[in-house]
């Protein structure tokens, strides 16, 4: 099939290893952030680091936007979903997010009216066929999803459908890089930049990234070689002493972006002053909220929402593992207390979570990947 068996051929896949091998400067150590819960899935579900050397790091960023979702947001939906004459209308992965007061799942099984959808048209089409109930759309993703959300918004304008609204919670990629370069946990050398995102923002927004903070990023496609390509690409910038944004996504990604969904989220919504981040905190204009010309769709102004802050269960550890701190697995409720079936936090529920992604195609215990890292570097190169 045209774009994805040329992207998975083992023997191209071996002969980039050999190339990345060759990038690598002895006893180097590269640590690269794959931003897009995609490219963890991918990285984990192939086997890819084990196609890389020992002196490349992986780790995964905050690009999953469920997972980036505070339990408040969770509970405040829950509450607007509780009322008897709504039907709130939400994507599957946002189903067994836990909030405080339990998660969607939860509530359905305790009466209120939640459905799962595939597209925001679907809960317009549940709008039209149940006109004595106000239908709200669970609206979340980065800049990927928002052309959708606001194209929604229009047609429901132009039907004037007077029952529909959405609970907007579509985040930003470009403050949540800013909010992980400015970490004082930062330590990394170069970013896989993400592929989905990118397809609606293009290349150019990340300029800033190596101008600013002397970080090089490849934004990359979701299949094994494009990676590894990607990994390559970004060993060859440190080796020549380059730094700059490279597209190897070009077969999807335009360096301008997509102007016509762009300036679909521009008619719709406006910036948030500001936004809290699972596991990162307030973040300055990294959301998207209704415009004021859009009111009238707007869930936040319709209903009353509690808007508490409640804080992520201390044995969780998500916001380490967004910011590339700490690898899943060494979380200490992975594997045990957390898992896809009983959640702690959201990287675990997602089907981008890092934490699900470790989970369901690792291939090491926790004790085995834990000695891995305690391993001397030459120890891993011996061996390799």
């Amino acid at each position: 099939m045209r774009f994805v068996d040329e992207y998975r051929d083992a023997g191209q896949a071996r002969a980039l290893a050999a190339r990345i091998a060759e990038r690598c400067e002895p006893q180097r150590r590269y640590t690269f952030m794959e931003v897009c819960g995609g490219h963890t899935h991918t990285i984990y579900k192939h086997g890819l680091e084990d196609h890389l050397p020992p002196e490349v790091n992986l780790v995964h960023g905050p690009g999953c936007p469920v997972c980036v979702i505070p339990m408040g947001r969770v509970d405040d939906a829950i509450h607007i979903a509780r009322r008897p004459d709504v039907i709130m209308a939400s994507f599957g992965d946002m189903m067994r997010v836990p909030g405080a007061a339990g998660s969607f799942l939860d509530a359905k099984a305790a009466g209120a009216d939640i459905r799962m959808v595939y597209s925001p048209l679907d809960a317009l089409k549940i709008a039209r066929a149940n006109p004595d109930r106000r239908v709200v759309f669970m609206a979340i993703g980065f800049e990927t999803t928002a052309p959708s959300t606001a194209m929604t918004v229009l047609r429901a304008e132009a039907e004037g459908l007077t029952n529909f609204s959405v609970f907007c919670n579509h985040v930003m990629i470009i403050p949540a890089i800013k909010a992980i370069l400015d970490s004082p946990d930062l330590r990394l050398d170069g970013f896989i930049g993400p592929g989905h995102v990118s397809a609606v923002i293009g290349c150019q927004p990340y300029e800033f990234i190596p101008r600013e903070y002397g970080k090089p990023l490849v934004v990359a496609g979701f299949e094994p070689l494009d990676i590894l390509t990607s990994v390559h690409m970004l060993l060859s910038q440190l080796a020549e002493g380059r730094c700059e944004v490279e597209n190897q996504y070009a077969r999807v990604v335009p360096w301008h972006g997509n102007q016509i969904a762009l300036s679909a989220i521009g008619r719709v919504m406006r910036l948030r002053p500001h936004f809290e981040w699972r596991g990162l905190g307030f973040i300055a204009h990294s959301a998207l909220a209704m415009a004021d010309e859009y009111a009238a769709f707007d869930a936040e102004r319709i209903f009353e929402l509690p808007g508490v802050r409640v804080a992520d269960p201390k044995s969780c550890q998500c916001g380490e593992v967004l910011k590339g701190v700490l690898k899943p697995w060494e979380c200490k409720v992975f594997g045990t207390a957390c898992t896809p079936e009983t959640p702690i936090g959201t990287c675990m529920v997602s089907s981008e979570g890092a934490c699900a992604a470790y989970y369901n195609f690792g291939r090491f215990s926790r004790e085995q990947m834990r000695a891995a890292a305690r391993e001397p570097l030459a120890e891993k190169a011996s061996r390799a």
